[in-house]
Formats: structure tokens, C-alpha cells, sequence
């Protein structure tokens, strides 16, 4: 996918996920006197003594942040806590899971964001400072870092609709790495060849085991590509970027495979967000379905496609449908079978914007997790009604999968089940 995708729908994403109705989800305008979201960070961020001079000192996770506002010229550098231990997890969104939500605010709000602005080009030839963030982002281990900035450090900003949060910010003055970072050699061999596309240098070092947090902070500081073409990538598009080409590479080894032969249902809670998933006994499609704001009964927003692929932008659902999909995708082609799948995302009151890792991590763990099986659509349908709060009746109208899988009657429908396992598979629209 072109990694500026996302601009047309970025505002409208913002706003959908940024559902405080006091202040939007932009701290500087916020009217409480006592944010329920950010009331102990705020009384973390006073103790902190590093934070009250420009000059910081700590161990980068290691972790980079790339903006978007202003592209072709933008806002990249480090992110450096200022402390030295405990914060290799502060970067690692595969490690989240588990945690509470205070915990991943504090320990990613205490990233102090170093910026330099720079043309997306200087990637290809960069200055000290890009220089030292690039080699920075590739390591495996934190990095002791020393950032100077013009000025000490705000926190203020507003949270992202698909990327972490980040901290306080400030201009910088100087960068230095204090330690020689430690580089995986696979990482090494990826950004060093110069004539492999990103594309495939991506899906190498997801084959190699690298993480996918770092496989997208080293394509958002435009680390790989060929050599002409590489570019600082915005991270909240490197992200969807990264799920989409996993995705798309997963979804044609998938399609070569037979067919599941009942219905599977996974479903996992955290952070907020509940994640429903639905296997069908069809050829591969899927479908994202997301709703907020429960209590007006809504129709979920919807995404979808059929055996052969999107041609368009999934504007509704934006970066979370390919969250979504990839691990889907990841599933099938872990049991070896080919299927469609209808992934149910619903985001309550006490959620919020941690970024769109959380579909991704939430659907890798509900499909980590034995399924409840039945035979048909309707039983599975059954299923889904005790575990989704909206009713269903909104999901189906919303749904265009559902509808097509409903009113569809296979030649194999009349058959009596053969015991030598699936056939070949079948291709939908």
C-alpha cells in the first residue's frame, strides 16, 4: 500500500477515537481539573527532576518517532526516557497485553520526544542527527542517549488515533549515542542492501523473527528500500503500512489453502476493547466491523473484502481493519487451512487511544486460544450474541459478509460431510 494512504481519513479517525467530550483528546485544552486519564502521569512527570532541565540522559527503548504534520518535511527523532533501567518495554507493543493502562500511559508518557525537522529525502543522505536516530532504531536493546533540546520539555500534545502515546517534545540541539547499539544481524543484512524493496525487506525480517515494533521503527526512519527510493515514513503510516504488506503476502499462501469445515468463534477483552472473531467454512474474505458509543446503539462502522482483495483505502475502519486482518491471517496460516473471517471490535467507556496495536495484540491472543466450534451460521451467531454488548441485530445490519454468507447455498450444502477432510478451495466474489 502507498504509505500515505491514511491522509484523507486521518482527521476523521482522529475525531472518531478521541471521544472525551471535554477536551477532545488535546491536554492543552482540557477543562477538568483533574484528567481521569492522565491525574497520576501528570503527578509522576512533577517528581522527575530530569525533566525540568533541556539536557536529558537515559536509555532510548530503543524507540523513534516520525510525524506527519507538515509532509514532505517532517518532525523525526528520538524517544529517550530519563532513566536507564526497565525501559526496553516501553517500545514493545508486543509485550503490552497483560499490562494496565495507567502502567502503559506512565512509562509511554515519560518518552520525551526529540524533533528535528527534516525532508522525507534525508533519509538517503542523513545528518548527524537523523544519522544517530537511524542507528538508533535499529537496535535490538535500549541505547544510552544524550539529548540536548533547545528548551526543557512540555508535556502537552494530543494523542494519535493509530500510534502510541508519546511524551513531552522539544526541538533538538544535539544528539549522541553513549554506547554502541546493539543490531541484530538480520536487520543489519536488510538495511544494508540497498537494492531490495522495502516490501520484501519487511517480510524478511518478519520471517527472521525480528518484532514487528521494530520492523516498523526501522521503516519509519526510511531504513529500508532501494537506495533511491527510501524515506522517512510518519510512523502512524509506517504502522498500517507494515500490517498491510505482512498481510498481503500472508493472504497468497492462505488462498492456495483447503478450506476449514465449520464455524470457529475467539473472542479476547483488554484495555477497554472487546474483540470478537468469526471463522466461516468459505474461501478467504473478511470484514472489520468497529463500534463506539455503545449506549446510542449504533451501526458499526465496516470494512470489507472478498477472495480478491481491496482496490480501495478501507476509509471506515482506516488502520485498525488492517490491524485486524493480519492476525487472521496469521492464524490460518498457522493451522494450514484457507477460511473467511468477520472480526467484531467494540471500544467501551473505559478506553483509550493507545493506538491500533491494540486490535492487532487483543485478536493474536483470542485467536491463541482454543475456539468454540459449531456447524452452522446461525449457532455461531448465537455465540457471538453473549459475548458482544451491542446487539447483534446492529452488526448485521452493518455487515456485508454476514449477509452474503446467510443467503448463499453451495452444491455441498446437499451432500452427506466426507470424512477425507475439506476440498479444494472455492472463490467468492
Amino acid at each position: 500500500m502507498a504509505v500515505d494512504a491514511g491522509v484523507p481519513t486521518r482527521n476523521l479517525e482522529v475525531e472518531r477515537q478521541l471521544a472525551c467530550s471535554v477536551c477532545n483528546g488535546d491536554w492543552k485544552r482540557c477543562q477538568l481539573a483533574t484528567c481521569p486519564y492522565l491525574a497520576s502521569v501528570r503527578t509522576w512527570f512533577k517528581e522527575q527532576p530530569a525533566l525540568s532541565s533541556p539536557n536529558l540522559f537515559g536509555a532510548s527503548p530503543p524507540s523513534a518517532f516520525v510525524g506527519s504534520w507538515g509532509y514532505p518535511r517532517v518532525l523525526a527523532g528520538p524517544l529517550v526516557p530519563p532513566v536507564r533501567e526497565g525501559t526496553a518495554i516501553m517500545d514493545a507493543s508486543e509485550t503490552w497485553l497483560g499490562l494496565d493502562i495507567q502502567d502503559i500511559l506512565r512509562f509511554r508518557l515519560s518518552l520525551v520526544r526529540g524533533k528535528a525537522q527534516r525532508p522525507v529525502e534525508a533519509a538517503r543522505n542523513p545528518d548527524r542527527i537523523l544519522a544517530a536516530t537511524q542507528e538508533e532504531a535499529m537496535a535490538s536493546r535500549p541505547v544510552d542517549t544524550e539529548l540536548w533540546l533547545e528548551k526543557k520539555p512540555v508535556l502537552q500534545g494530543a494523542f494519535s488515533a493509530r500510534a502510541s502515546p508519546t511524551g513531552p517534545s522539544g526541538v533538538i540541539r544535539k544528539l549522541q549515542l553513549a554506547e554502541n547499539p546493539s543490531i541484530p544481524r538480520k536487520v543489519d543484512a536488510v538495511v544494508s542492501d540497498t537494492d531490495l524493496l522495502a516490501t520484501q525487506g519487511i517480510v524478511d525480517l518478519y520471517r527472521d523473527g525480528i518484532p514487528q515494533s521494530h520492523i516498523t521503527r526501522v521503516f519509519s526512519v526510511g531504513l529500508l528500500g532501494t537506495a533511491k527510493r527510501r524515506r522517512l515514513v510518519p510512523t502512524e503510516w509506517s504502522i498500517t503500512a507494515v500490517d498491510d504488506i505482512l498481510g498481503r503476502q500472508l493472504v497468497d499462501r492462505v488462498k492456495r489453502l483447503p478450506q476449514i469445515d465449520e464455524y470457529r468463534v475467539f473472542g479476547h477483552t483488554a484495555f477497554g476493547n472487546n474483540v470478537q472473531v468469526l471463522v466461516m467454512p468459505t474461501s478467504w474474505m473478511f470484514e472489520g466491523l468497529e463500534a463506539f458509543n455503545l449506549e446510542s446503539d449504533p451501526v458499526p462502522l465496516a470494512d470489507h473484502e472478498f477472495y480478491r482483495g481491496r482496490k480501495t483505502y478501507p476509509q471506515a475502519l482506516a488502520g485498525g481493519y488492517h490491524a485486524a486482518r493480519l492476525p487472521v491471517l496469521e492464524y490460518l496460516d498457522r493451522v494450514r487451512r484457507q477460511a473467511g473471517a468477520v472480526v467484531f471490535m467494540e471500544v467501551y467507556k473505559d478506553w483509550i487511544p493507545l493506538g491500533v496495536w491494540r486490535y492487532r495484540e487483543i485478536a493474536r491472543e483470542a485467536l491463541a486460544q482454543p475456539p468454540a466450534k459449531v456447524e452452522s451460521l446461525g449457532e455461531a451467531l448465537g455465540l457471538l450474541r453473549g459475548r458482544l454488548h451491542l446487539r447483534l441485530e446492529r452488526w448485521l445490519e452493518a455487515s456485508h459478509l454476514l449477509k452474503y454468507v446467510a443467503r448463499q447455498r453451495r452444491l455441498t450444502d446437499f451432500l452427506p460431510r466426507s470424512s477425507s477432510g475439506p476440498g479444494p478451495a472455492r472463490r467468492s466474489p
